[in-house]
């Protein structure tokens, strides 16, 4: 081992003199000047589903947005296998996501590879990730299966990776221009557009930018007297704006830079909850965040991988209450968060089937808030990752070793202990006869601190809750299989994957009547016994008719083990369902398709007691989409329409939050 090291080591310092000419990248790729010619990229594409790799994992692409009548990331996952998205309701409802039973902050949310973080609350609202400019969304669960990527990919249960779409424009036309408008139900309004130039043969730029407006108001139904009431939900408008603009340089594949930049704001009423028929709220939410990340990449010929990111954010967040009732006449609070965020990654191939890498991230997180008597926190994390890959025939073994370190200092109060956590994890992939077929097997541990909101909001005399730190431990057994056929059949994919997971000291929200203000609670020890199943297929075309056939079902045994006294021992821990499915059907024929979505959930109960009083009944939405493509003037045009709820089914998945029924849209894009 000490000789790969130093073999590894070497040939970093080797590279030292490349490195500092990284650190001076804006000014050298700027003044080089660059003769050589570039080939214009050709892409090999196919219909037929990639087998998955060492972990599962599921993805979804820009082209089956409309099929899945999909606006936003929350739309997009719901159907994945595995997921719960907890919706309050609404255009401007918060959405956030749970994956095999864990919370919303055991999932990181990577945008082209560099995590979108909150230190405040941990939870990434979901809805407000607009798919304009997405090219493909991916769950991973436990991590992604390259090894080179930032040592926070290595830190959560799961992954959800979100990759922008990037310009690749030859030299006859330079630029591309897509314009579209969605509009319909509840007041809607979203034009949006979307950029794309090349400078020269290594530069490039893309731009994507939308604005979106509703009143959000729609009907819904109350029955606890016997009546059949409809209300008009109110408080739910949302005015938002996003700007979101990357420059690309790229000499060629193995020596790449790119420099995002995103601007996001938003007006929005919350609605509260629905308490004995009374649904009035006057809670208002208004964010203004900022980013500015980079990443450089270069390979070196003797197989040294460099990769770099950098980014620097600022979120700011006021929050109204004027109806809650304190000695302050209503809760105004405004928050301002700043992180600065550096990662470093090195990979080296040992040999052309063994592959290790070495990952160091340094965060730095600070939340200043105009609450009285605050106690101002600031994080500092130190992530360190060792991860290596080794294929032997048809054998795949992969494994890391995370450490991560955490301190915290408050300017009044006292802030939680610093920690120091060894996280590791072990897969195994194995092909037993036929390059279609894959038996998987994985462990991985993974830790969570408590967010600052957890630890400090409404704290008692400024101290921290004591709030402990979760642990969690994963044990995952599939298989998966993938076929593609001669026959009027294409193709069929399946998965099934068995998992065990246990946590220890899970941090549970519960939503109070205010969504935003939740108890916190540690319930000590949670048991996950859950089996995901996922089969895709479609039929080739034929007199230009293709089927396509998606299904997802998810099984999920989530328990409080923690102490055989309690009265909610071995009882199903809130809003986590025990049986979901989700479909998805559809038919093409030459530009037109036509496809219909299902999600079934069974009941829930929203606090740890599994009894009547605490039940939420299960429900079962059906999507309606319809896409016709065309060319108008040797323009490429889509229209598209979306009939939502399409049975206007009466639900609410978090307690008291009726969720919208039946509603429409109408979607028109052009691109010049």
């Amino acid at each position: 081992m000490a000789i790969i090291l130093q073999h590894f080591f070497k040939h970093v310092w080797q590279k030292s003199k490349c490195l500092l000419l990284i650190l001076l990248l804006p000014v050298q790729v700027f003044a080089q000047k660059d003769t050589t010619k570039k080939l214009q990229e050709v892409k090999v594409s196919s219909s037929i589903p990639k087998l998955q790799g060492v972990t599962p994992s599921q993805s979804i692409s820009s082209n089956d947005f409309d099929r899945y009548s999909a606006l936003t990331v929350a739309d997009a996952i719901r159907y994945f296998a595995g997921v719960n998205v907890k919706d309050y309701g609404g255009i401007g409802g918060i959405k956030t996501v749970s994956v095999r039973g864990f919370g919303a902050n055991h999932t990181a949310i990577l945008y082209d590879g560099v995590e979108i973080n909150d230190a405040e609350n941990g939870q990434i609202d979901l809805g407000k990730l607009n798919l304009n400019g997405v090219q493909q969304i991916t769950l991973y669960n436990a991590q992604p299966d390259n090894i080179l990527t930032p040592a926070k990919s290595f830190a959560s249960a799961s992954v959800i990776a979100i990759k922008t779409i990037q310009p690749n424009l030859a030299a006859d036309k330079p630029y591309q221009v897509l314009l579209g408008l969605n509009g319909g139900s509840f007041g809607l309004l979203n034009p949006y557009l979307q950029w794309q130039q090349r400078l020269s043969n290594t530069w490039s730029f893309v731009v994507n930018s939308y604005l979106e407006n509703a009143n959000g108001h729609y009907k819904y139904k109350t029955a606890g007297d016997g009546t059949d009431t409809t209300q008009t939900r109110t408080n739910t408008d949302v005015s938002e704006q996003e700007v979101d603009g990357a420059l690309y340089w790229a000499k060629n594949d193995s020596n790449k830079f790119n420099l995002h930049i995103n601007y996001y704001n938003s007006d929005r009423g919350l609605p509260g909850a629905v308490v004995y028929y009374n649904p009035y709220s006057d809670e208002r939410l208004w964010n203004r965040d900022f980013f500015l990340q980079s990443g450089y990449e270069h390979t070196w010929d003797d197989g040294l991988h460099l990769l770099l990111n950098t980014k620097l954010s600022q979120e700011y967040t006021h929050y109204t209450d004027k109806n809650y009732l304190n000695n302050s006449g209503g809760i105004n609070d405004q928050y301002t968060q700043r992180e600065a965020y550096q990662s470093v990654a090195l990979a080296y191939h040992i040999t052309s089937n063994w592959e290790t890498s070495y990952a160091a991230d340094i965060s730095f997180s600070k939340l200043d808030a105009n609450l009285y008597n605050y106690a101002y926190p600031t994080r500092f994390t130190l992530l360190n990752a060792l991860a290596s890959k080794l294929t032997l025939n048809r054998w795949l073994f992969q494994g890391n070793l995370l450490n991560t370190y955490v301190t915290e200092q408050v300017k009044t109060g006292k802030p939680t202990p610093s920690e120091t956590v060894f996280s590791p994890t072990l897969m195994v992939s194995f092909q037993p006869f036929s390059p279609n077929l894959q038996f998987r097997t994985f462990y991985k541990d993974s830790f969570r601190e408590p967010t600052f909101d957890e630890q400090y909001y409404f704290a008692i005399n400024n101290i921290s809750r004591n709030i402990k730190p979760e642990y969690a431990r994963q044990y995952d057994l599939g298989i998966t299989y993938r076929k593609a056929f001669n026959n009027w059949l294409d193709y069929v994919s399946f998965s099934v994957d068995g998992y065990y997971n246990t946590v220890t000291n899970k941090i549970i929200a519960i939503p109070n009547q205010n969504p935003v203000i939740s108890s916190i609670i540690n319930l000590g020890k949670v048991r996950i016994e859950g089996t995901d199943v996922s089969l895709k297929t479609q039929t080739k075309i034929s007199n230009g008719w293709r089927e396509v056939l998606s299904v997802n079902y998810t099984y999920q045994y989530a328990i409080d083990v923690t102490n055989p006294n309690d009265s909610y021992y071995k009882q199903q821990i809130p809003y986590t369902p025990k049986n979901t499915l989700a479909l998805n059907a559809g038919v093409d024929y030459n530009q037109m398709g036509l496809y219909y979505n299902q999600v079934l959930s069974s009941s829930r109960y929203f606090l740890s007691n599994s009894n009547s009083a605490n039940y939420i009944d299960g429900y079962g939405t059906g999507d309606l989409s319809f896409i016709y493509k065309l060319t108008i003037a040797n323009k490429s045009t889509v229209f598209s329409a979306h009939a939502d709820n399409l049975f206007n089914e009466n639900y609410m998945i978090v307690r008291s939050f009726p969720m919208p029924g039946r509603s429409f849209l109408l979607s028109f894009q052009i691109t010049i």
